[in-house]
């Protein structure tokens, strides 16, 4: 993420963190103005809601329905160790993957609740599960500590496919739905996402 935000930075893109979109802006034709956020009006002829979990939410801002669920997903990163595997090992079975950082770290990618929520902390069982069975395919881990776990919203589509559109809002286009995809999806979402 941070590759594609230094070249997004580079091209002239303005990248403004810790800023809460509060309402969609709309002028009477029905258009996209901007947006409010927790940092003032940011005016746009075009805007793309590229949310995540919170999709829905903005997308409702604007008057736009959109068939999402919310879920809070889970991560954990480990003490740093030496290299164990080059590569990202993955468990459709477990719903768990782990790869190891350039620092050594161990970053365990958990399942989702199967609750729908909007809440960052998520369950201790996912994390117990997810945990219990990365010890499983790699007793070795069995002694390693755990220094910090996270949570994150990510939403899904009933059919569990993404939605990359152009709204019935003019100027207002939406990608989201993409679950625990989003990713790794990123480079090839975003080059449909720039054209569409």
């Amino acid at each position: 993420a941070w590759g594609y935000a230094r070249g997004a930075s580079a091209r002239g893109v303005h990248i403004i963190q810790n800023c809460e979109v509060t309402g969609v802006k709309r002028a009477p034709n029905g258009a996209v103005t901007g947006v409010e956020t927790t940092r003032g009006f940011i005016g746009a002829r075009k805007v793309g809601v590229v949310a995540a979990g919170h999709s829905s939410v903005i997308m409702d801002m604007a008057g736009v329905r959109m068939p999402l669920e919310s879920y809070p997903l889970q991560a954990l990163v480990s003490e740093p160790v030496k290299p164990v595997f080059p590569c990202v090992v993955m468990s459709n079975t477990v719903h768990a993957y782990i790869s190891q950082s350039d620092k050594g770290e161990l970053v365990i990618g958990a399942g989702t609740d199967q609750y729908i929520s909007y809440s960052q902390t998520g369950g201790l069982h996912i994390l117990q599960h997810t945990l219990d069975a990365i010890c499983e395919m790699f007793p070795m881990f069995t002694r390693m500590k755990m220094l910090r776990s996270w949570g994150g919203i990510v939403d899904v589509t009933p059919d569990r496919s993404p939605i990359l559109a152009k709204t019935p809002v003019p100027g207002l286009y939406v990608n989201c739905g993409w679950g625990t995809g989003g990713f790794k999806a990123t480079p090839g979402s975003g080059h449909v996402f720039a054209h569409t």
